[in-house]
């Protein structure tokens, strides 16, 4: 069954279940700024989850894109993917743990049919906190999940909260048998032997966690569900990894077809970098230095060393895109509307790389003149890796070229140094990209409706070609990223920083309206995608001054931001600024 039939039978599935399909939210999160990139399907979703009520009802389904970026390094094996696609239902405050686990059952023996004993699951265990969960696991029994295939786990497998505190509570996870032997006696779905593969995740939110450690049971209980529609294809198609799947299939194939050197490794890293590079550049992603653009970057240009490392003449990237693009149009139609945009993008990052690696070489030359008039052959790691840090200059190109030239290179130094840059870049990452519920008290609300001032104030000061194009939120300050081709003078600075605090002193309510998309845009509704949003919006008006499709949350009254003051303006990426702010 192929990945598109999946994704459709899902949707309907839950549409026949009362559930309204949403569109998916861009990769760009437009009201999370707490994270650089959608990570998780529910993370668009976290005001309705913490009570606000969604325009579209109290069943929700929808399919998301998400990319993940903790590890990129690990892309090139057989499951690692830094784009995925999660499809997934949600209750919020509707049906509980009994009418999803039945759906769950019915739509993978119905819909999909997976053989009943093809399936375990695994249910929370209980602890000192909150009791082992035997209500999901008497709903499993009830649709046919014999005893033996229900398992029982902790908090680290079991349990969902995002944050240190805030809404949580027990999951339950659904895993595939592939049939490949147990490799003990003791193997289940905890263990990593390959033999159990997760395929869906249900959380049942009906607990919340205080800042004091304990857990009080929820008014509002709520499903979030999760399954992977990359994974459920490889595994209905019997195919070993996602590669094997038509989704990367066209594209695995061309680079063999290309390639004068045989690496699988590499052609999983191009073709799997190549699709999320195209899809973060579709929603609106460019290259830069800095946090999302870096990601894209680094994406970009780990594909071209692999294209390298295959002898794949680089002009062939043109070619891949297409392929690509030809192939996904039918899953993501924008992909075909938006393809000379991405060409652009990726064929001027290239170019960009290609001067990167002609530095690195002229460094790396400069650098073995060096070492060989000290009478050594071996190259320290230190440098090794100060070419990757600070040209970009790939580690095995290095030491090719050393090979070339008679030397050698420490490799175990550059190990070690690598090691402690990317144990640093993760613990980073894991901040940046913690999703969601963690981040939504006062100050962060605070600011939240002060980026719907400054991008009201910059349209006055610098003129309607001003739009949002990302923000970033903490509880110390803000960060707001809008189109605009030239640095702001003092005098454009101080106005605008004059206009948000007239707002905050002349006390206007902020309100919450839910209308038709129509009407919305007739009204001049602001929205960094509009067209991906459903038929009935949420949006929060600001007198006269703001009107915003947004998700919030929100304060009810300008007066209550605080003195606002913009602390910084530079630039993000290629006609695109960047303010940080901060409210006294």
């Amino acid at each position: 069954m192929k990945a598109i039939e999946i994704r459709n039978r899902y949707l309907n599935f839950f549409k026949k279940h009362g559930h309204t399909v949403i569109p998916s939210a861009p990769i760009i999160p437009e009201n999370d700024p707490s994270v650089l990139f959608t990570t998780a399907g529910m993370q668009p979703l976290v005001p309705y989850l913490l009570g606000e009520k969604h325009p579209a009802g109290t069943r929700l389904t929808d399919y998301q894109k998400c990319v993940r970026t903790n590890d990129i390094e690990e892309v090139g094996d057989n499951r690692h993917l830094t784009y995925f696609e999660m499809l997934g239902n949600w209750s919020l405050g509707d049906y509980f743990k009994e009418e999803s686990i039945k759906m769950s059952f019915d739509f993978l023996t119905q819909e999909l049919n997976i053989p009943v004993e093809k399936i375990s699951v695994t249910c929370f265990a209980g602890d000192e906190d909150c009791p082992r969960d035997e209500v999901t696991a008497e709903c499993w029994k009830k649709v046919g999940i014999p005893e033996e295939r229900i398992y029982y786990f902790g908090k680290d497998d079991n349990w969902w909260i995002a944050g240190e505190e805030g809404p949580c509570g027990p999951d339950t996870e659904m895993f595939y048998d592939t049939g490949k032997p147990k490799c003990s006696e003791n193997c289940n779905p905890s263990c990593g032997c390959g033999k159990y593969v997760e395929i869906w995740n249900n959380v049942f939110m009906e607990f919340f966690k205080g800042k004091d450690g304990k857990y009080t049971k929820l008014a509002q209980h709520n499903v979030d569900t999760g399954l992977g529609l990359e994974r459920m294809a490889m595994l209905l198609q019997g195919k070993e990894t996602p590669f094997d799947t038509e989704i990367f299939k066209p594209v695995m194939d061309k680079l063999v077809e290309l390639q004068k050197v045989d690496s699988i490794v590499s052609r999983r890293i191009i073709a799997e970098h190549l699709r999320s590079s195209m899809m973060i550049i579709c929603d609106g992603g460019r290259p830069s230095n800095i946090d999302r653009g870096y990601i894209l970057r680094r994406l970009i240009r780990r594909m071209i060393r692999h294209m390298n490392k295959l002898q794949i003449a680089l002009d062939e990237l043109s070619t891949l895109i297409d392929i690509n693009v030809e192939n996904l149009k039918e899953m993501y139609p924008a992909l075909e509307t938006n393809k000379e945009t991405i060409k652009t993008v990726m064929l001027e990052e290239k170019d960009k790389f290609v001067k990167t690696l002609t530095k690195g070489e002229k460094e790396f030359f400069k650098e073995m003149e060096i070492v060989k008039q000290q009478g050594k052959d071996m190259l320290d790691g230190k440098m090794v890796f100060r070419l990757y840090d600070t040209y970009g200059f790939p580690p095995e190109v290095t030491e090719e070229l050393a090979t070339e030239n008679g030397m050698k290179i420490d490799k175990k130094e550059f190990e070690r140094l690598f090691k402690e840059h990317q144990e640093k870049s993760r613990a980073g990452a894991e901040q940046k990209f913690k999703g969601g519920l963690a981040s939504t008290g006062e100050m962060e609300t605070k600011y939240h409706t002060a980026t719907h001032l400054l991008n009201a104030a910059l349209k006055v000061v610098l003129g309607s070609h001003v739009h949002q194009r990302g923000s970033n939120i903490t509880a110390e300050r803000m960060r707001f990223d809008f189109s605009h081709p030239a640095k702001m003078t003092d005098e454009e600075k101080q106005k605008t920083e004059e206009l948000v605090n007239k707002w905050i002193s002349d006390a206007i309510p902020v309100e919450h309206l839910e209308m038709k998309k129509d009407e919305a845009i007739r009204l001049g509704a602001e929205a960094m995608f509009i067209e991906k949003y459903g038929d009935i919006v949420s949006v929060y008006k600001i007198g006269d001054v703001s009107l915003e499709l947004c998700g919030g949350p929100h304060v009810t009254n300008t007066s209550e931001l605080g003195h606002f003051k913009i602390k910084k303006e530079e630039s993000s990426s290629s006609g695109i600024r960047r303010i940080k702010a901060i409210l006294e």
